[in-house]
């Protein structure tokens, strides 16, 4: 439903937790943090996420656009880069079922096809989490390679 993501409305620290390899048998995790703010747009049936990423290489910022389809039942979700700032990702498209939101996409990795993931998790605590996932066997497996643990700022 529309009011889904109002768990996140507001101002938080991040913690990111980032294989540095994807789908590359890497065991190897970089961790870095950073800030988000969310605020609702389009009278509530959707959101802006204005992130601020502290990763080693760099800081820099980045977007999460999310739209609700009361039709469908379903939110989307676009990952907008400002390193690549013309590049909008592919949608992962899901819902909420007791307060946990999946969402999925077909994607490419490296020219490969494969399953992207998204899942939004303890919601109803004042810690949420994110964490994307890949497949590259069309999701009979998945390696989890990002994770964002949320506090309020």
């Amino acid at each position: 439903m529309a009011g889904d993501f109002d768990f996140q409305i507001g101002s938080w620290q991040v913690r990111h937790r980032r294989l540095k390899k994807r789908l590359a048998g890497c065991d190897e995790w970089e961790e870095f943090d950073g800030t988000c703010d969310m605020r609702p747009i389009l009278g509530g049936n959707g959101n802006v996420e204005d992130n601020v990423l502290h990763i080693p290489s760099g800081t820099y910022r980045a977007i999460a656009l999310r739209s609700f389809d009361p039709a469908q039942g379903s939110w989307a979700i676009w990952w907008l880069d400002a390193r690549s700032p013309h590049a909008l990702d592919v949608p992962v498209i899901g819902r909420f079922a007791d307060g946990v939101g999946h969402f999925y996409a077909d994607d490419t990795l490296d020219g490969r096809p494969i399953r992207l993931r998204f899942v939004w998790s303890r919601t109803d605590t004042a810690t949420p989490r994110w964490e994307q996932a890949m497949s590259a066997d069309g999701g009979a497996t998945w390696e989890v390679n990002w994770t964002m643990d949320f506090t309020r700022r």
